[in-house]
């Protein structure tokens, strides 16, 4: 299959661990909000959603109880035409051993997982070597967070050393942090590319307004994208965007100027053995 051949991945992040909807009226915190962004979002080109839920008060949550109820409502919107992955994101909440213990409880079609929050000493490596074992033997599509140079050179240490299984293992490459004004820039993206030798799929997040520059040059690169309101709330221009699909339409836009497709929830199924 050739570069022009190989569909564009992507991955709609429409609420995150912090913001509220103070921050933007169209922000989902509710599974029927969630829902109705899914809908939007599946129908501006995304197909998968990167899914955040929320406590009583507005806060992280990973209670499976809240992730089983929120995925019933948002499948009942999409149908099988969007993976809806979960997050296991600790936001300064969970700990390791509790992070683990939610996914392996909701058993879920789709996952990210930061390396680093999961790579401690309380899981230790045989630990770890269990639950990547696990993820493949259930065929969860897991993509793993990469936040710096350093990140990923440990996950090809681990591959290794044989601590990661044999599996078909999903990238993403994290362009900067959660800090007042951070704005990504295409050049975050080069020492991740030059330093991918494993040779698993990857896809770029970015901060700020440059978030759509950084989704163009990963395209461009033959990666995969996530963009929305968890880590941007601005057009290209630096407009505030009306809502999460105006940010997945202009990913659209350039994968359409480069001659790329954009994949489906079924391609993207069939990639990753789910």
């Amino acid at each position: 299959m050739g570069f022009f051949d190989t569909p564009l991945l992507i991955t709609v992040a429409p609420n995150g661990a912090y913001k509220q909807v103070q921050d933007h009226p169209a922000l989902p915190v509710t599974p029927e909000h969630l829902a109705q962004t899914a809908k939007v979002c599946l129908d501006a080109g995304a197909a998968m959603l990167h899914l955040h839920i929320r406590d009583a008060q507005g806060g992280h949550s990973l209670d499976v109880a809240g992730y089983r109820e929120a995925l019933r409502v948002v499948r009942a919107a999409v149908g099988p035409d969007m993976i809806l992955q979960v997050t296991s994101e600790a936001a300064k909440v969970y700990q390791a051993p509790q992070q683990l213990a939610m996914v392996q409880e909701l058993v879920p079609e789709a996952l990210s997982v930061g390396l680093r929050e999961i790579d401690q000493p309380e899981v230790g490596e045989a630990g770890l070597a269990r639950f990547l074992a696990w993820l493949v033997e259930h065929r969860v599509m897991t993509q793993v967070i990469l936040y710096d140079e350093q990140d990923l050179h440990r996950w090809q240490a681990l591959r290794q050393q044989g601590v990661v299984p044999d599996g078909r293992w999903f990238l993403l490459f994290v362009l900067g942090r959660y800090t007042a004004g951070q704005r990504s820039t295409p050049r975050d993206l080069l020492p991740f590319v030059q330093a991918h030798q494993t040779g698993e799929p990857w896809a770029m997040c970015a901060f700020g307004a440059g978030e759509h520059a950084c989704a163009a040059t990963a395209a461009a690169l033959g990666g995969h994208v996530r963009v929305g309101f968890e880590n941007n709330l601005l057009l290209k221009t630096g407009e505030v965007a009306r809502d999460n699909a105006q940010l997945v339409q202009q990913v659209v836009d350039v994968s359409s100027a480069l001659g790329r497709p954009v994949a489906t929830a079924q391609q993207a199924r069939e990639w990753f053995a789910v």
